[in-house]
């Protein structure tokens, strides 16, 4: 049993769709960053923070990793060939996509509006847009590892739905086929009804 902190507006979301893909059981503390109920477990105060056994694991690829190995689900064996790849594309997700979702949003509503650059958005958006181009490029399908779902595909999953809400492209017709197969996945919508 685990205790996962954090909302369904927030990265906690990816951990509550990795869980529900490995069939784990958890309680979710629906719990803003910030919010008394996490500071209480996390003196930094993020989210998503997942208590396990007492101990409190924080950042959602960390937390998703650690289960996928716990429960050697979402991953390949450490060491192998194929988990280097696949450590490869969650790292080019963080990078590529992530990223720039974050920035947005911080130049958008997160920093004081004085520590805002507007001006900074036009480029996210067509950085982001030439990075789904250049991914859609060398997908083959179903996931990013091919025929085996991993991290990675929850995190590109996740960050396709933040894209829209943030309103950055994903106008790659192969991207917008593989995003909206993931939303279709049972464990995708278990978790949203979770929250």
């Amino acid at each position: 049993m685990y205790t996962l902190y954090g909302n369904l507006a927030s990265r906690a979301f990816r951990v509550m769709w990795a869980m529900e893909e490995m069939g784990l059981d958890y309680t979710l503390v629906d719990a803003g960053p910030q919010s008394d109920a996490v500071r209480a477990v996390s003196p930094l105060g993020k989210i998503p923070a997942l208590d396990v056994d007492g101990t409190i694991l924080t950042d959602s690829v960390a937390i998703m990793t650690y289960l996928a190995d716990r429960h050697g689900a979402l991953t390949y064996p450490a060491g192998t060939l194929d988990r280097a790849r696949q450590d490869g594309f969650t790292e080019r997700v963080n990078d590529e996509f992530d990223a720039l979702l974050w920035m947005s949003a911080r130049h958008s509503f997160v920093l004081p509006k004085e520590h805002r650059v507007p001006e900074v958005k036009p480029s996210l958006k067509w950085e982001f847009e030439r990075n789904l181009d250049r991914l859609a490029q060398e997908f083959e399908g179903p996931f990013l590892m091919g025929e085996t779902m991993t991290i990675p595909d929850i995190l590109l999953g996740h960050c396709l739905g933040w894209a829209v809400m943030a309103k950055l492209p994903v106008e790659n017709p192969k991207i917008e086929a593989y995003g909206k197969a993931l939303r279709a996945r049972e464990a995708y919508k278990a978790a949203r009804a979770k929250g």
